[in-house]
């Protein structure tokens, strides 16, 4: 095992600085704690005043204590803190949880960057500051301050809890053991100077007592490591599951293009735990109650229904119940399975009478063993991908009628499917039962049906190897060696674009450059620098002034469309320069870009982002200037494949009109799936110069795809 995981979670001996003999304060916890609970380590309490606490010896400091200290908890003011870390390092304690507040959740983020920097001078490990501690149920070490533990410690399990908050520890232990969830460890992260949430999830994969690992998150500080962490989980068939307090909104207030603005929110932390095969719940009843769903067996996979969507399987002794988890399920795009005339057949051989509906309504008929029958020939049954018992009252007073043939059916074999359990009444024992023997139960018909549509949805992550077209890098490269720094600039500047001091946004003439290096096709165009604007472009045209100061040049009045002839792009000009000289007088304008109209049957964005949580992001978004407006997007983790961009298209509900609906013209998808992917070889750039990178709009034709317009955002080094 790692020794760093041995010394966080399986010490031979722990040291409480700060520990105090006073039953009631927070700092006396840890020990009683510790004791109440069985642990047969060693405690070495830390206490300047006092040689004796709770009936065991205490020392003045730590280095006065006898023997090697595998972990200390420090419980001193933050100012003592530093002091504390030296006396680790001269005792050569590897890890050390620090529950001291005072630091960057305080403003004091020099204090906790001063720490993290020590601790690594002196080859010590931090969890914390500000963190509640350990909770190591297989072990019985709860080393923590946390209220939670003056209560019970339930038998361990194979549950495993990595929260950035340290209350919802106690918060998920509580609720967890109501429900019959066994865990195998716990810990909290704090404000995570040092090891977080990512390398904690590593470390929990080669734990032999975890299966799954529960993610309480805030925000993503890590996001390689906890990708790295998700995949190996994967490899060895472990399952991670994420509840996210919050949405992110860190970088939009910098972000010059559509895409920027549009990756900000939640759709960036659905991006990421998708490509990594993460689990993500939108409800902290769903995040306790899909563990036993996710910890299957090894020998069992989740069947994965092939060219369709997942459909489930409905067997009911509570219609109502059950047609609320179906209600759910279809919101999230899960069929409810209709069973064909063959099992019909089948069950009627077996005295079953039942008839072709979404839900198998056993209300009236049921009995223990036609209960068992139906469950054991829909768990062999190809038409569905998993199966749904539902319970109604007798959950709560006939669990032998409810409840046992699940139990008796889930144990029969290693089934390909999952077989999960809503229970409608209020019934406790009933859900224990089902969690003792690795069936997932729920309180509530939302839990069930998000829990099994997270499953079911869920795709292996998928590595998309290959390097950005030379030519393309090449472009970059010289942009960055060449191009003076540029600055946007104006009245018409969105919120943070003056803040892009230390980046190069590249004109939209040198931007559509790119795209063609890359393979993303782009429309015929003529760069004019002086008048007579003259040119061999057929008419009509679209008149653009061109600048780097000049982002969004249509609310700078920077844009002139459908002008049919000389005379009128004279006109169009002078009337661009003169509203852009009041509006941005400090633009530089290059030249005059000139297109011709470009008619097409749908405008999409393609949009990349360096995102600052979860690095590189491929967007495709409804376009033109409603882009932001509609916010109709799908985004990814870049660079995708072919198959992942077509799965982008579909979840772009304005694309629906160049699908052939209702006998509409068919748009090129397979040249937008291409031009997705090859905008996405962005992120395949050594060092990914490129903070944001925007083809807006791209016209979708009948044969082939074009980029009207185009934006890149350059990373000084």
């Amino acid at each position: 095992m790692n020794p760093l995981f041995e010394a966080i979670f399986s010490p031979h001996t722990v040291a409480l600085i700060g520990a105090s003999g006073e039953a009631g304060k927070n700092t006396a916890r840890p020990q009683q704690y510790l004791r109440r609970h069985g642990w047969p380590g060693a405690i070495r309490p830390i206490n300047r005043t006092r040689t004796e606490l709770f009936g065991e010896p205490a020392w003045p400091s730590l280095d006065d204590v006898p023997g090697a200290v595998d972990h200390a908890f420090v419980m001193v003011p933050a100012a003592q803190v530093m002091d504390a870390l030296e006396a680790c390092a001269r005792k050569q304690v590897p890890v050390v949880t620090i529950y001291s507040d005072g630091f960057a959740e305080a403003g004091e983020t020099a204090l906790q960057e001063a720490l993290a920097h020590r601790a690594r001078e002196l080859g010590v490990r931090l969890l914390g500051p500000n963190c509640i501690g350990v909770i190591d149920v297989v072990n019985r070490m709860p080393l923590t301050v946390n209220a939670s533990l003056a209560g019970e410690l339930a038998p361990a399990g194979e549950v495993a809890v990595v929260s950035q908050s340290g209350s919802m520890l106690g918060a998920l232990l509580s609720r967890g053991q109501a429900r019959g969830t066994g865990f195998s460890r716990m810990v909290s992260v704090g404000n995570e100077a040092d090891v977080g949430v990512g390398e904690l999830a590593d470390l929990l994969v080669d734990d032999p007592h975890t299966r799954v690992i529960l993610l309480f998150l805030e925000t993503l500080r890590d996001a390689p490591r906890l990708a790295q962490a998700a995949r190996r989980a994967a490899a060895c068939g472990k399952s991670l599951a994420a509840y996210v307090l919050g949405r992110s909104r860190q970088g939009a207030e910098l972000a010059v293009s559509h895409t920027g603005a549009m990756a900000g929110e939640s759709a960036v932390f659905d991006a990421f735990f998708k490509a990594h095969g993460i689990v993500r719940v939108d409800q902290l009843e769903t995040l306790l109650e899909i563990a036993p769903l996710l910890a299957r067996p090894q020998g069992q996979r989740m069947r994965q229904a092939q060219g369709r969507r997942p459909r489930v399987a409905v067997v009911s002794t509570t219609g109502g119940g059950a047609a609320m988890v179906v209600d759910r399920l279809g919101l999230a795009g899960i069929e409810a399975a209709v069973a064909p005339a063959t099992f019909i057949k089948q069950m009627a051989e077996e005295g079953i009478a039942l008839r072709p509906a979404p839900i198998i309504d056993l209300t009236l008929a049921a009995t223990p063993a036609k209960y068992a029958a139906v469950l054991r020939g829909l768990m062999a049954a190809d038409f569905c991908d998993a199966v749904l018992a539902v319970a109604g009252s007798s959950a709560q007073f006939q669990p032998a009628l409810a409840v046992e043939p699940m139990i008796r059916v889930q144990g029969e074999q290693a089934w390909s499917k999952p077989l999960v359990a809503f229970l409608a009444p209020q019934a406790d024992a009933s859900l224990a039962l089902l969690a003792s023997h690795g069936i997932a139960g729920f309180r509530t018909p939302e839990a069930c049906a998000d829990a099994l549509a997270a499953v079911l949805l869920r795709q292996p992550a998928a590595d998309v190897a290959g390097t950005c077209p030379r030519a393309a890098r090449a472009r970059i490269e010289a942009a960055l060696a060449t191009t003076p720094v540029s600055s946007p600039s104006g009245d018409t500047t969105r919120p943070g674009e003056s803040q892009h001091t230390d980046s190069l946004v590249l004109d939209e003439f040198d931007s559509l450059d790119v795209f063609d290096a890359l393979g993303l096709p782009t429309v015929a165009r003529a760069l004019l620098t002086e008048a007579p604007w003259t040119h061999s472009l057929p008419w009509p045209v679209a008149a653009k002034l061109v600048s780097a100061d000049l982002p969004h040049k249509t609310e700078a009045g920077a844009v002139a469309l459908g002008l049919q002839d000389d005379h009128a792009l004279a006109q169009a000009v002078a009337s661009m320069q003169a509203r852009v000289g009041q509006v941005a007088p400090a633009a530089r304008v290059r030249g005059v870009l000139i297109q011709p109209m470009t008619p097409g049957l749908a405008e999409v964005l393609i949009g990349y982002r360096h995102d600052p949580l979860v690095g590189p992001l491929i967007t495709l978004a409804a376009g033109g200037r409603l882009a932001e407006v509609l916010n109709d997007v799908s985004l990814r983790i870049a660079p995708v494949d072919a198959a992942t961009a077509r799965e982008m298209i579909d979840e772009v509900r304005s694309l629906a009109i160049v699908k052939g609906w209702r006998g509409l013209p068919r748009g090129d998808l397979e040249a937008l799936a291409a031009a997705v992917v090859a905008m996405s070889q962005l992120a395949l750039l050594p060092g990914q110069p490129v903070l944001e990178a925007e083809a807006n709009p791209v016209m979708v034709c009948a044969q082939g795809v074009s980029a009207v317009d185009g934006l890149i955002v350059l990373r000084r080094a």
